[in-house]
């Protein structure tokens, strides 16, 4: 297996098992957009045609002309096509062809025009060669209108580049923290915010990678004594678990927990976890594990 595209953690049936960053990243993408959720719509691996093209995220403006004041949707337009590369990997030359192809491609398919749409790529680090590459050949202009946000002009589709490590702190947490190599500080800040605003459940896939991917400084951040094996041991010692559990309680809505409870099977919990963690009544818990 490939190693370059995702941190390799953990083995099963004798495989070694990549981190799945492209779910974090989704929930980083709706996190940070989450002011407008109303207006847009977010389709994860959107297939493209009945063969196995996807693209990362695709996101769409409704109404289209809504004006989001976000410095990653600067660029958008009605449809917006993202591209994400984990911590261990980057956009090359022949990944940037291939996503201007898929935007063509589903202008085509889909029979809307190419000018209603936007390419976003988003990285983890300076995109150095590609940026040389649009200079060069294509002779475009690429400016750093903010930190970390570099818009290609030149082309009739709106094209951005992210370096997610130069985004700001208090405008990006969420994507600039989506990374191998977090400090306790970053930890903290992520833990804090989750409880404040009570965003349990909206970042199950991504506390779930950042806390495999930084297992030292999750584990000086909580005082722990030894490294997080599952994402049910991290959310215990974390007191997510906790959190969750009383939430439910103080709701007294079955059907809340159950929306809980059924985000917690996705994710792979056991049996036991999720009754202990929803309060509910194992007979009813079961069924949903079907």
């Amino acid at each position: 297996m490939d190693q370059s595209s995702d941190q390799i953690i953990g083995e099963q049936n004798g495989k070694p098992q990549p981190l799945a960053w492209h779910p974090a990243f989704i929930e980083a993408i709706q996190l940070e957009l989450e002011d407008y959720c109303d207006s847009l719509e977010f389709h994860s691996e959107y297939q493209l045609t009945s063969e196995p093209l996807r693209i990362d995220c695709l996101v769409i403006k409704k109404p289209p002309d809504i004006v989001i004041n976000k410095n990653i949707a600067a660029v958008f337009r009605e449809i917006n096509l993202l591209e994400y590369k984990g911590p261990e990997d980057y956009i090359s030359i022949p990944d940037f062809y291939k996503v201007y192809g898929y935007a063509c491609l589903y202008a085509s398919l889909e029979k809307v025009s190419v000018t209603t749409m936007t390419i976003s790529f988003v990285q983890s680090h300076y995109p150095r060669k590609l940026i040389n590459h649009l200079l060069k050949i294509h002779k475009y202009k690429v400016e750093e209108t903010s930190s970390g946000i570099y818009t290609v002009e030149g082309d009739i589709l709106p094209i951005q580049i992210i370096d997610s490590r130069k985004l700001s702190v208090e405008e990006n947490l969420w994507l600039r923290n989506l990374y191998n190599k977090l400090q306790v500080a970053d930890i903290e800040r992520l833990t804090t915010e989750i409880h404040q605003k009570e965003k349990e459940a909206k970042v199950q896939a991504y506390f779930n990678v950042i806390a495999k991917a930084n297992y030292d400084a999750m584990e000086e951040a909580v005082n722990m004594s030894k490294p997080v094996k599952s994402l049910d041991e991290m959310l215990v010692r974390t007191g997510v678990a906790a959190r969750v559990k009383a939430e439910g309680k103080a709701l007294g809505e079955e059907s809340k927990a159950l929306d809980i409870a059924k985000n917690l099977i996705n994710m792979g919990f056991p049996l036991e976890t999720v009754v202990s963690a929803t309060n509910l009544d194992l007979e009813k818990v079961k069924p949903l594990y079907k």
